[in-house]
């Protein structure tokens, strides 16, 4: 069954690396909700060469969800390569970027969506950070510490005092996260920095709103090894767009 003809109002892209345990229960629910609220959308989960059963899995999905769609890299290249995919394959007129166990749910989308239609916003974050975000679940404190370090690491860096530039679930206008995916030189987990820089450096507006956010356990990232690189690609970004203006 091929997809419909209209063009979906709202684009959903899940990266995924080794979710076969989470990705079915996060397409179910994202599928309860967009049915009912979004019924113009679509759904990209952009495989990054996972090792495990993740791509039967969407495909069992698929298979009953015209609007949902699997596309694989082939090999593992990392969570901004495979949202960078699905950015540049979507067909929405928004576009939301989440992370494939949706540890922020599905329905914050409006929040998002709201804020984009008040502030004319072509980027809308969401935040852990500010006053009206949500916690139901903590990280344990060693990733709090990283994060925090992190995060002071970035205003180094990316201009407009973000609270929360690593939270998976941010919002795009479709013409401007095509146009600024396309200049994406980050594959890894940092990326999202540099789509914010990217952001800035274009003059576009980005809007921040506090989200709900449960923290799952399971977490593909490397706690010794990912968050140096990080450190090392948010020092790259500055150096690798200098110059650039809209």
């Amino acid at each position: 069954m091929g997809m419909p003809d209209t063009e979906p109002h709202l684009s959903v892209v899940f990266p995924a690396y080794n979710e076969q345990e989470r990705i079915g229960e996060s397409l179910r629910k994202a599928r309860t909700w967009l049915e009912e609220h979004q019924p113009e959308h679509e759904v990209l989960v952009v495989d990054d060469g996972s090792s495990d059963a993740t791509a039967a899995v969407v495909l069992a999905e698929a298979a009953s969800w015209p609007r949902l769609r699997l596309v694989q890299l082939g090999e593992n290249r990392g969570k901004g390569a495979a949202t960078r995919h699905g950015v540049l394959g979507a067909t929405g007129t928004w576009i939301l970027c989440s992370d494939a166990d949706l540890s922020t749910p599905i329905h914050d989308v409006e929040r998002l969506l709201a804020a984009a239609a008040a502030s004319r916003a072509p980027v809308v974050i969401g935040s852990r950070s500010i006053t009206g975000s949500n916690i139901t679940q903590r990280q344990p404190l060693y990733r709090v510490a990283m994060g925090r370090a992190f995060n002071s690491a970035t205003r180094l860096v990316t201009p407009g005092g973000h609270n929360d530039t690593q939270c998976g679930f941010k919002l795009y206008r479709r013409d401007v996260a095509q146009d600024l995916f396309s200049r994406l030189t980050v594959d890894g987990f940092a990326f999202d920095v540099e789509v914010l820089y990217l952001a800035h450096a274009l003059g576009h507006q980005v809007a921040e709103v506090a989200v709900t956010w449960h923290n799952d356990e399971r977490s593909s990232v490397n706690v010794l090894l990912d968050p140096a690189r990080m450190f090392v690609d948010i020092f790259r970004i500055r150096r690798r767009h200098r110059g650039l203006t809209r």
